[in-house]
């Protein structure tokens, strides 16, 4: 993992109530995190993602997702160093829980 998807797990989403799965294989795609039981991916994006020909392959990825009835949530790396609380609330906004649901 990267140190923002470390940082996101550990100090967030491992505290969720609900399961969450890292690296996850669906289909042809390899996901950063996939909450099955609300259908909803989260991938984070390094610097890499801003070329034209990743911008592409994101979006057509999360066209298949779409399909699949997966919401993707994608965030860039940069928001999780600069704007965590902020990247964190939205996530819960999605999962439909707050803040004081998450565990110790």
């Amino acid at each position: 993992m990267t140190p923002e998807e470390k940082h996101l797990w550990y100090d967030f989403l491992k505290k969720l109530p609900i399961t969450v799965n890292r690296q996850k294989n669906i289909g042809n795609y390899i996901v950063d995190f996939f909450i099955a039981s609300k259908r909803i991916v989260i991938e984070l994006d390094g610097i890499g993602h801003g070329t034209d020909k990743n911008i592409e392959l994101d979006r057509k990825r999360d066209s298949d997702f779409r399909n699949l009835g997966i919401t993707v949530l994608r965030y860039k790396n940069s928001d999780i160093n600069k704007n965590f609380q902020i990247v964190c609330m939205d996530i819960l906004k999605y999962l439909d829980l707050r803040m004081c649901d998450l565990k110790d």
